[in-house]
């Protein structure tokens, strides 16, 4: 599948724009979600390619958002990446057990999120 559209979810506005700023350079269409529950609707309504999610963020965490959208029929064929500064092993292997494809810890660089992505 050809990834062109990314919700990337994140409560940080830097983050947000340095992450949109990455993905545009790179031909990429990005929106974006300011919580877990924003992007569940977002997930939903636009049908992106990719969700790049952090974890730390208001209400919803990025491993309960993760773990909704890839079970929720509408959205279970969205892969999620998490992008987060949560770097333990067991934070990575939790990830990765709600559903998400990969794990990425911040801060990221451009060289290894267009990797990822390609890796999909």
């Amino acid at each position: 599948m050809a990834i062109k559209k990314v919700l990337v979810v994140d409560d940080s506005p830097t983050e947000v724009h340095l992450l949109r700023q990455m993905l545009s350079k790179n031909g990429f269409a990005v929106s974006s979600a300011s919580s877990g529950e924003e992007a569940i609707v977002k997930a939903r309504a636009e049908k992106p390619d990719l969700i790049l999610m952090d974890v730390v963020m208001p209400g919803m965490s990025g491993f309960e958002t993760t773990r909704s959208i890839t079970r929720d029929p509408q959205t279970t064929g969205i892969p999620v990446i998490i992008c987060t500064t949560k770097g333990q092993e067991t934070d990575k292997a939790w990830g990765l057990r709600q559903g998400a494809k990969d794990y990425i810890v911040k801060p990221v660089t451009e060289a290894v999120l267009m990797e990822k992505i390609k890796a999909l």
